[in-house]
């Protein structure tokens, strides 16, 4: 990737943004809203399609929450994973008697003796699942959830709707759900198919939330994939409740529903292993059009850039840094004599660029010390460890203030001796740079570095070597001069 494209892959809210790109979080929005409604209607009579289209909003609304949560630090979020899960699981009971009844019906078994008694239990457990539902129903703040959703907006357009960083929450659930497809076609259990059918469902919500360009030719294979697994859970469930019948069914009637439940159970399982089961499935499709190679790069580069977004008061500012600091790099890193660098150096500093400056959430004061505190906690994107982002964490703490003391700092926990020598590099150049982007009048957004003799030379563009710029910066380049063990002279560019 050349210095010229360095700043391609990361989001441009803060600087400027097009309306235009964030109507698809419109219908996300109103999603939320409609919760409130929803709640209302199933309460009325607690009726079966109410309450499954209650559910379906919730988990929906879950799914959202729970991927922006991941790039958005808003305690808003997690507000809304709670509701949704309490009121999910009130309901919870009561959406599974309804089902089991309707199977009942549909399998042919309500008039026999031990569909009579099952039905007769579902009407007792019924009448206790229906009790719960309306007491969290009741419990349920409709207004309080309205004056949440009403929130959304302002977060939700700090988000770009054409983010790759939203491509990687969905190939985050891609992956997990492809891992569940493969253990249920090597184990074939029942409940690897019911995990199946969960990851399913949560990445078809992931793709509505996140893709939703794409909802038309993905969600409807992923519906009926849904669909089809589904019906394989509820006989299952019925499946079980009739072996757990006491007394115990007779052997003649056992046999007509197990009978019963396989006409529906073996067609199922045949027509998703047909669908899903080659090495030409959906499967390689829908991941041949997620983020890999370069791309993948670039989604987790804006993972981390819309994650400090919401912490980092002059994201403009960390774009700066970060175009300076990787044309810097390309210069500095192939000095005679350099420390041997960590592996992805190079991703390693272009994304202590954009999240160094995440501690002036809390205060400007020892910032650095805040960014390495959040930075080393924040879970990493998808395909990247907790290892880099300690890595991370490191270079960004050294962009300012003093160094470690001793060999014991709590920052190298964990980090080979080997790479620390290239991490403190790395901090030097962000050191060097971000005193570079601090220019204001001229504005500096262009450096080249080579070697000279036995220095390394700077040339800024629009840079005089005025005061008190030449000041800050004959300050700032000493970390990168202790490391490289060679002077740095930094020269008016053209």
């Amino acid at each position: 990737m050349s210095s010229s494209n360095t700043i391609s892959h990361l989001p441009q809210s803060g600087i400027k943004v097009d309306p235009l790109s964030f109507k698809p979080w419109s219908s996300l929005a109103e999603l939320f809203k409609r919760v409130a409604d929803l709640a209302e209607d199933a309460g009325e009579g607690l009726k079966s399609e109410p309450v499954h289209d209650l559910r379906v909003a919730l988990r929906r609304c879950r799914s959202a929450a729970m991927g922006f949560e991941q790039l958005d630090p808003s305690p808003m979020w997690r507000r809304f994973r709670k509701e949704s899960k309490r009121l999910l699981i009130g309901l919870g009971d009561l959406r599974d008697v309804q089902v089991m009844r309707g199977w009942i019906s549909r399998l042919g078994m309500a008039e026999s003796e031990s569909g009579i008694r099952l039905l007769g239990i579902l009407s007792n457990r019924e009448a206790l699942a229906m009790h719960r539902a309306r007491k969290e129903l009741n419990e349920f703040k409709g207004k309080r959830w309205r004056k949440w959703s009403r929130e959304l907006s302002g977060h939700l357009q700090r988000i770009p709707a054409n983010s790759p960083a939203l491509e990687l929450l969905v190939l985050q659930q891609w992956t997990e759900a492809h891992e569940l497809h493969r253990t249920a076609m090597r184990l074939r259990s029942k409940i690897s198919f019911h995990r199946l059918r969960v990851g399913l469902k949560r990445f078809r919500y992931s793709v509505e939330c996140f893709l939703p360009v794409r909802k038309g030719s993905w969600v409807r294979e992923l519906k009926k994939l849904q669909d089809i697994l589904g019906e394989v859970h509820d006989v299952d469930v019925l499946w079980s409740a009739v072996t757990r019948l006491r007394p115990r069914v007779e052997e003649p009637e056992r046999a007509k529903w197990l009978v019963a439940i396989e006409n529906v159970r073996k067609p199922h399982i045949s027509a998703y292993r047909e669908r899903m089961g080659s090495s030409s499935s959906r499967w390689e499709k829908w991941r041949a059009e997620l983020p890999s190679g370069v791309s993948l790069k670039r989604a987790q580069l804006d993972w981390l850039a819309i994650w400090a977004s919401f912490m980092d008061p002059d994201p403009p500012h960390s774009l700066r840094v970060e175009r300076l600091a990787t044309q810097l790099f390309d210069g500095a890193h192939i000095a005679s004599g350099s420390p041997r660098l960590p592996r992805n150096a190079r991703d390693l500093l272009e994304a202590s660029a954009v999240v160094r400056d995440v501690g002036r959430a809390e205060g400007d004061r020892h910032h650095q010390k805040t960014s390495f505190r959040l930075i080393r906690r924040q879970n990493p994107p998808p395909g990247w460890s907790h290892m880099q982002m300690a890595r991370i964490a490191c270079v960004a703490r050294f962009h300012r203030g003093g160094l470690p003391r001793h060999a014991g700092w709590e920052g190298w926990r964990g980090i080979p001796e080997k790479d620390r020598e290239g991490l403190k590099l790395l901090g030097g150049i962000l050191r060097l740079a971000a005193t570079l982007a601090g220019s204001i009048d001229p504005l500096i957004n262009d450096v080249v570095a080579g070697q000279k003799g036995g220095s390394l030379v700077v040339r800024a563009t629009g840079y005089r070597g005025e005061e008190p710029l030449a000041s800050r910066l004959a300050e700032a380049r000493h970390l990168l001069e202790t490391v490289l063990r060679r002077p740095i002279v930094i020269e008016p560019g053209n």
